[in-house]
């Protein structure tokens, strides 16, 4: 059986498909006790979520953590802000990204990393319409590729 890569518990594919990601930086989240519990069973939702900077510090929002089954009355809002863990210096290089046009930061994938739970955001400018299809596009042309070399080596 092979293990999973970094541990992942949640991933957004969705963000690549409608955003062009430039940067990408690997932040701690501040969790409750049965949070990191839901974490670790993968019951953790990253598609609607996105990051913000408010008075140096970086924000988690809109992402949903189910509440953990067995955790009763504390449990947290499923949907509330959670604090992520940066170095002053990674805040201020995001701050200083996000004041350009169209750039916002969305998390791409939540994984372990020796027990602490870690998330990869990435800096983010949204694609168009006619970019989405361009790339999906060039994903058929490389599967197909893909598909004609295994065809010719057997």
């Amino acid at each position: 059986m092979k293990p999973k890569a970094d541990n992942l518990l949640a991933q957004n594919k969705k963000a690549r498909h409608d955003y062009t990601i430039v940067d990408t930086y690997e932040a701690g989240i501040a969790l409750t006790g049965t949070e990191i519990k839901s974490v670790r069973d993968g019951k953790i939702n990253l598609r609607d979520g996105y990051a913000r900077i408010q008075n140096g510090e970086a924000w988690l929002e809109n992402v949903h953590i189910s509440p953990y089954k067995e955790g009763n009355q504390f449990n947290a809002d499923p949907l509330r802000r959670r604090k992520l863990l940066l170095h002053k210096k990674e805040i201020a290089k995001l701050q200083q990204a996000l004041e350009q046009q169209g750039f916002t930061l969305v998390p791409l994938k939540m994984y372990l990393k020796h027990g602490y739970a870690k998330l990869l955001i990435g800096i983010a400018q949204g694609k168009h319409n006619y970019d989405k299809r361009e790339s999906l596009k060039k994903k058929d042309q490389q599967r197909e590729v893909a598909r004609a070399l295994r065809a010719g080596q057997r």
